[in-house]
């Protein structure tokens, strides 16, 4: 039953994450042409971090805290260069990635990114577990006025916790400002 009740947790958080941009993005009266799909942005963001998982083991509880995001657009492919710092009052990880992006909307992209964990001090907690870690991300971004987006993403930490095969789940979400 616990079990049954994360994955549906998790469903219903991703599930938000996805929704909610698209519906930031539905100002546009559909009677006007829609010119460009997706965002070109590059963009340092800042907001929160939540752990949604716990390894089992003392070290391993969920844990709230912050994030700071960046994404670099390389040229006219649908790759980006992101990078992810989540900390949590203990520690924090930084996560390189390379994603590929999915315009899905107007000024909305859907990406997919894949990279590793790096926690500062093993065995701290930090929302996305406590030891080094394979990652997986999927995530929306929007842009919402001149300069400014709001992003949001799910990132999966594969065996992210000291003496647990357990993986991690963080979730991020939070408002950038582009850059270029």
């Amino acid at each position: 039953m616990q079990r049954f009740l994360k994955s549906f947790v998790t469903i219903s958080v991703l599930s938000s994450l996805v929704i909610t941009p698209l519906i930031l993005s539905g100002g546009q009266a559909s009677a006007q042409p829609i010119k460009k799909k997706g965002t070109d942005a590059s963009y340092v963001g800042g907001g929160f971090a939540a752990g949604v998982t716990n390894g089992g083991k003392t070290g391993d509880a969920a844990t709230f805290g912050g994030n700071l995001t960046g994404r670099v657009k390389l040229g006219p492919t649908p790759f980006s260069a992101r990078t992810h710092v989540l900390w949590s009052d203990e520690t924090t990880a930084i996560i390189p990635q390379l994603s590929v992006d999915a315009p899905i909307a107007k000024n909305t992209n859907l990406y997919l990114g894949a990279g590793y964990s790096f926690v500062e001090n093993n065995g701290k907690p930090t929302p996305l577990g406590n030891q080094d870690a394979f990652a997986v991300t999927a995530g929306v971004e929007t842009e919402v006025g001149k300069n400014f987006l709001v992003y949001s993403n799910a990132t999966v930490g594969v065996n992210a916790y000291q003496n647990s095969p357990a993986s991690a789940v963080s979730v991020n979400g939070g408002v950038g400002y582009r850059f270029k």
